[in-house]
């Protein structure tokens, strides 16, 4: 059975904000939008070339939880955990980043390579990691 990924998904407070963001921080762009009205969701595709992001925004959703807002507390919890995105040099990144405004939750430097969580306008994590080749 062969498959390839193919979006990664996470649920906002307020779908024009998470737009801007992933758009000002990230560089995504919007593929689409739509509504899922049995969930009463409004949805956007976002794309930076191949790679692809949902966004959600669901009528009366529970707040994203304090202890999911950080990597080490989040992994305390079943289910998934994040997205991540291969950077080629976590510096040079992490400056970019922070010149953005993002908000740089937990970065590793380690001999098994490295790599850092930020959180988005709504908190949820993402890691950036470095290969240690590079």
């Amino acid at each position: 059975m062969e498959f390839h990924f193919h979006h990664g998904a996470v649920n906002v407070p307020d779908l024009e904000q998470a737009l801007q963001w992933y758009h000002d921080v990230l560089g995504f762009e919007v593929e689409k939008q739509f509504e899922i009205p049995p969930a009463n969701a409004r949805v956007a595709m976002v794309r930076k070339g191949p790679l692809r992001f949902e966004i959600f925004e669901t009528k009366h959703a529970n707040p994203l939880p304090e202890e999911r807002r950080m990597p080490i507390t989040d992994l305390k919890t079943h289910g998934n955990k994040h997205v991540a995105f291969q950077v080629d040099d976590l510096e040079a990144f992490l400056v970019e980043a922070e010149a953005k405004g993002a908000d740089v939750a937990f970065v590793v430097r380690e001999a098994f390579g490295k790599g850092c969580f930020i959180r988005d306008c709504a908190g949820n994590l993402i890691e950036f990691v470095e290969e240690p080749n590079h």
